[in-house]
C-alpha cells in the first residue's frame, strides 16, 4: 500500500480533527490539505517511529494553530448590502475615530515562541513514551477518539486502554516537570 493511498485514508479523521478545532469546514480543509501536502513533499521526513497516522496528527496540530492565529488576526467585513466597504470600515470606528469594539490584543513574540517551545516540548515528551502509550495518547487525547474507538484500532481492551492513558499522563506529567516546568537552575 503506498504513502498517498495511506494518507487518503487518513482524511476523513485528520478533517474530523480540525474542524473540531477550528469549527470552519474551509480551514478545517484547508489545514488538512497543508498537512498531507507537506507530508507527501517530504516522504522521507516520516521515519516510522511512529504511525503514520500520529505523525500526520503532529504536523495538523501546527497547521491549526497556525490557522487559529491567522483568524485571529483577520478582521471580518461584511459589505453589507449595498457592497461598499468603506461604510463596512466606517462602521468599526465611533465618530471620533475610536474602536466602536476594541480589537483583542495580539499574542507578543515572545508569547508566541514560548507557545511553539511548549508545543515542541510536548512533542518531544510525546515522542519518548514507550511506542503503545504514544499511540493511546495521542489516539485517545490529540484525535479526540472515544474509548471503544482506540480499543478497537489497537485490539486493546477497554480496561487495559485507561490504564495506558493513565501511564501515559503521568510520564508526560514528568516529563513536563522536567523540562518545562522546572525552575532554571534545579534541572
Amino acid at each position: 500500500m503506498g504513502l498517498e493511498h495511506e494518507l487518503a485514508g487518513l482524511r476523513k479523521p485528520l478533517l474530523r480533527f480540525a474542524m473540531m478545532q477550528l469549527r470552519n469546514d474551509a480551514a478545517a480543509e484547508d489545514a488538512v490539505s497543508a498537512t498531507l501536502l507537506a507530508i507527501l513533499e517530504k516522504p522521507a521526513a516520516f521515519g516510522g517511529a511512529s504511525s503514520l497516522r500520529t505523525y500526520a496528527t503532529g504536523i495538523l496540530k501546527h497547521k491549526v494553530v497556525d490557522a487559529m492565529r491567522r483568524h485571529g488576526r483577520e478582521v471580518q467585513l461584511d459589505a453589507g448590502e449595498d457592497g461598499s466597504i468603506d461604510d463596512a470600515l466606517d462602521a468599526l470606528f465611533l465618530e471620533d475615530g475610536h474602536w466602536r469594539e476594541k480589537p483583542t490584543a495580539w499574542c507578543t513574540p515572545e508569547q508566541v515562541l514560548e507557545e511553539r517551545e511548549f508545543l515542541e516540548t510536548v512533542q518531544r515528551c510525546i515522542e519518548r513514551l514507550p511506542a503503545r502509550l504514544a499511540s493511546v495518547f495521542m489516539l485517545r487525547e490529540w484525535q479526540d477518539q472515544d474509548t471503544d474507538e482506540v480499543c478497537k484500532e489497537l485490539g486493546i481492551t477497554a480496561n487495559n486502554c485507561h490504564v495506558m492513558l493513565f501511564r501515559s499522563r503521568m510520564l508526560l506529567r514528568e516529563c513536563l516537570q522536567k523540562t518545562w516546568f522546572q525552575p532554571q537552575g534545579q534541572a
